[in-house]
């Protein structure tokens, strides 16, 4: 019984884990292209920084999603 509850709590965390790697690195692209977007360009111009560091926040967040599934798949 012991050790159901803890492998439960194990693969909560590893999945709250995914969940959360995911989101953040999307806001935290967003957050340093609209912050560049800002301070290069004064906010009068498109947001082009923004566009494509959300991109590369996407970009990422799969990539550690992927990451994350080939390690649980390995052990």
């Amino acid at each position: 019984m012991a050790d159901d509850r803890r492998e439960m709590f194990r693969q909560l965390a590893v999945y709250s884990q995914a969940g959360m790697t995911f989101v953040f690195s999307i806001l935290i692209g967003f957050g340093m292209g609209w912050a560049l977007d800002n301070k290069v360009f004064a906010g009068k111009t498109a947001p082009y920084l923004t566009f494509i560091f959300l991109g590369c926040g996407i970009a990422a967040g799969f990539k550690g999603l992927w990451d994350l599934t080939r390690k649980m798949n390995d052990g």
